[in-house]
């Protein structure tokens, strides 16, 4: 992947299409999804997408017994359980999938958290960078002979326009000193992005090939730990909690860039790219507002995804993936 693929594509679809102006008329029968955060927000609506298309949909889930009620209606998928935030946890998931599967057709990394206090976690990681980022990167690697076993496998990562706030802090990713909630957020959505262009140059000659997106805007349990009164003074929702910004999507609408990605022919040949809107996002000029759409260049820098591939398996010990 170079810049020069980083453009629109021209989709038929646009950043008001929903999940499911993107699915119509698709059968996914014979498919096979892991969906991280496939119970709440917008993997909910992912996986119902998904297996609603004909899709088996197996959930990891931090909080086990609440995905199984939140998807009681849900036909085809099941729950397993993993907390993306402890290793030992996100390894006998990965376990306990291989033992079930003999390939996996879509990877859709889903879960995430945004702009949480200061919270150590695993190792002593920085928790944001290690619950959207490093167990991602544990799962991937723990499952990539079954995405190599399928027949044009894809890895679908949420990222975010978050991104923008800062490159990868190569000197002190963890912040062991002078941690920013925000910094913090934007890092580790940028390793989201990172992660995607070095999975799918690894991958593709299996035929694995990786997105990363930004979903939009959306009011959805990712703002959980976020006090209101932060979120009201954004402009993002009212007193009672109504979303009233701007250019905010519904959850289908947040979950219709993801299942693009999953799905679309225009995507087939194609990888390393990130997403906005149904379609591939233009590179971004630096200093340009966050709002403006588009994607840094140093988030889909090659050698840095190489460079964070690197510390990553450093970091988590993880298998890793076939060069």
């Amino acid at each position: 992947m170079t810049t020069t693929d980083q453009q629109p594509l021209g989709s038929l679809h646009s950043s008001v299409s929903t999940a499911e102006d993107v699915m119509t008329g698709l059968d996914l029968s014979g498919t096979t999804a892991v969906v991280t955060g496939g119970y709440s927000g917008l993997g909910l609506e992912t996986t119902r997408s998904l297996a609603s298309a004909g899709a088996h949909v197996i959930v990891p889930a931090r909080r086990p017994d609440i995905a199984r009620t939140a998807l009681a209606a849900v036909e085809g998928c099941e729950v397993i359980p993993m907390d993306l935030a402890d290793p030992g946890s996100v390894y006998a998931a990965a376990a306990r999938i291989n033992d079930s599967l003999d390939r996996l057709d879509l990877l859709m990394a889903v879960a995430g958290v945004m702009a949480t206090p200061e919270r150590r976690v695993g190792p002593g990681w920085e928790g944001q960078f290690a619950a959207n980022h490093l167990g991602h990167f544990i799962l991937a690697c723990e499952l990539y002979p079954l995405l190599a076993a399928a027949d044009g496998a894809r890895v679908v990562v949420n990222s975010s326009a978050g991104h923008a706030l800062t490159d990868i802090r190569w000197d002190d990713p963890h912040f062991r000193t002078g941690y920013d909630k925000w910094l913090a957020y934007g890092q580790a959505k940028t390793a989201n992005s990172l992660f995607a262009v070095q999975l799918d140059a690894l991958g593709r000659r299996d035929g694995v090939r990786a997105f990363a997106l930004h979903p939009g805007k959306i009011i959805t349990g990712l703002q959980r730990e976020m006090p209101l009164r932060e979120q009201i003074d954004r402009g993002w929702v009212d007193e009672q909690g109504k979303v009233i910004g701007a250019d905010f999507k519904t959850p289908s609408q947040g979950a219709a860039t993801g299942l693009w990605a999953a799905t679309s022919p225009l995507l087939d040949g194609r990888g390393g790219l990130y997403l906005e809107d149904c379609d591939i996002a233009r590179v971004s000029a630096p200093g340009r507002p966050m709002d403006d759409g588009g994607v840094r260049a140093y988030a889909i820098d090659a050698d840095a995804a190489a460079r964070l591939w690197e510390l990553s398996l450093a970091a988590t010990g993880a298998t890793p993936v076939p060069r």
